[in-house]
Order: C-alpha cells, then sequence, then structure tokens
C-alpha cells in the first residue's frame, strides 16, 4: 500500500512545489510508481509536470466534487514518469463548494482509497495557507513534509504548522506525522542561514532531514521548461540533492517496514 506524503508549509515561497516535483521524478526515477496530486489552485505543480493546466479535460476539482474518479482524471507526465492529478484555477471554486459538503474536510481521502494500492507514493502539493484545501490534504496524508527556508520567520511559522498538525491529528487524522523537515534554498555562506538550521537541529534531531537543497540556478530554470531538474541538468547540484533526498526517504521508510516486520 501506498505512503501518502503531503508537503506543506503555509509560508509561500519556501520551495514547496520545486520540492514536490523534483522529489516525484526522483523516486520515479528508483522505478517507484508515485502519483503527485496538485492541490494548488496555481497549478504551478501541474505546469511544471509539463502539463498545460488550461486545457484539462478532468481536475483536482472535479475529484473533489464527485464528478470524476482519481482514475479519470489522472494523466501522465511522460518526461518526468510519474502520473499526477492536476490542476487549475477552477479548484478555487471547489473550495467554496466543499463547504456544502458533510464530509467536506475527508473528500480526498475517500477520493485517493483506490488510488493508495497502485502507487508505492502519492505526493499531495499543498497551497501556501491553512484552508480547506490543505486540510483535505493533511486528513488525506499518513504523514507531512514540511520545506522551510532557513530564515528570521520560518521557526515561528513552522510553530504554526505543527500545531495545525496536532489539531488534525487529535480529532480528524490519528495517524498523521510529522514525515520530516526539509531545509530548502540553504545558502552555507550565511550566517543566519547556519543558526537558523543549528536551532532546527536541536529542537527536532530526528526530523530534519540530512539532505540540504541549496540555491542552485538549474532548479529554479527547470520549471519554466516544464520538466523536473534531474531530465533538466542531472548533474547539477539541485539533482543530485533531491535523488538524495528520495534515497533518504526510502532508506528510513525501508528501515521502519523491517522493524515492523521483526516486532
Amino acid at each position: 500500500m501506498g505512503k501518502i506524503i503531503a508537503i506543506a508549509n503555509q509560508k509561500g515561497g519556501v520551495g514547496k512545489t520545486t520540492t514536490c516535483i523534483n522529489l516525484a521524478a526522483s523516486l520515479a526515477a528508483t522505478k517507484r510508481n508515485v502519483l503527485l496530486v496538485d492541490m494548488d489552485p496555481q497549478g504551478n505543480a501541474t505546469m511544471g509536470s509539463g502539463i498545460n493546466k488550461n486545457q484539462l479535460e478532468r481536475t483536482t476539482c472535479d475529484v473533489l466534487l464527485g464528478e470524476c474518479t482519481v482514475e479519470e482524471a489522472i494523466v501522465r507526465s511522460e518526461d518526468a514518469e510519474y502520473d499526477i492529478l492536476p490542476t487549475n484555477g477552477d479548484l478555487t471554486a471547489a473550495e467554496v463548494s466543499l463547504i456544502e459538503f458533510q464530509d467536506r474536510e475527508s473528500r480526498l481521502r475517500s477520493a485517493l482509497e483506490k488510488a493508495k494500492n497502485t502507487y508505492d507514493y502519492i505526493l499531495i502539493d499543498c497551497p501556501p495557507s491553512l484552508n480547506m484545501l490543505t486540510l483535505n490534504s493533511l486528513v488525506a496524508a499518513q504523514s507531512v513534509m514540511i520545506p522551510m527556508q532557513c530564515e528570521y520567520y520560518a521557526l515561528e511559522g513552522l510553530t504554526a504548522l505543527l500545531e495545525t498538525v496536532n489539531q488534525i491529528q487529535a480529532t480528524v487524522n490519528s495517524e498523521l506525522q510529522v514525515e520530516g523537515l526539509l531545509r530548502t534554498m540553504f545558502d552555507p555562506r550565511n550566517n543566519l542561514a547556519n543558526d537558523v538550521s543549528g536551532q532546527l537541529l536541536v529542537h527536532f534531531p530526528q526530523k530534519v532531514y540530512r539532505t540540504v537543497i541549496p540555491r542552485n540556478v538549474r532548479l529554479a530554470e527547470a520549471p519554466s521548461h516544464g520538466i523536473p531538474v534531474i531530465q533538466y541538468d542531472k548533474s547539477s547540484r539541485g539533482a543530485l540533492a533531491y535523488l538524495a533526498l528520495a534515497g533518504e526517504i526510502l532508506r528510513k521508510h525501508e528501515d521502519a517496514t523491517l522493524v515492523g516486520n521483526v516486532s
């Protein structure tokens, strides 16, 4: 059964969508079956996967409103070799419509129930806010990955998001865990970045990924070409970092499976 990971941070511009696209491609490169679910009405994960968001027949919006199944809306990102549940601006209207549903916070979880048996990993790109779409994502997920820049306001925003995760865990999704904290756009020459990174390691020693995503021109350029960085420049520092992150995640989950089998 597949692992569902929501990639979330209520602060924009922290590399959330970049992480979704490039982690999906890196996991796919290891021959895992991957589905990327775009839950951000901006549709950046859709466009960054080479899918034109303005020419979609079915979207995440249709799935959430029960107008089609996940399987009917999925498209293939041929270059990146993963599947994507795409979206566009219609998803904004869906958020308003969801209020009328009694099961409004669990629509995505129900929709993904069958897909869990098809994919090794399902990654959900959340919008940069704590709204009904993010709530649906966190209720559907088994864990949440939090990309964050090592800057002044990062720890404050992290505290707010962790409080939200705890509330969801206590009320509607008891299995939700923090998958890990990912340091993105990292510049080791920046003293503040090093200070914040050190604080993260002190306060969350078991949750901070060893892999650090650097500031990288190739990583920034790849979305404009509609391909992940490992297709754009596989030898770039950005591509190597996301391949390393995929390896770290795979080892972590394999170790957890071994422990579970022994116990």
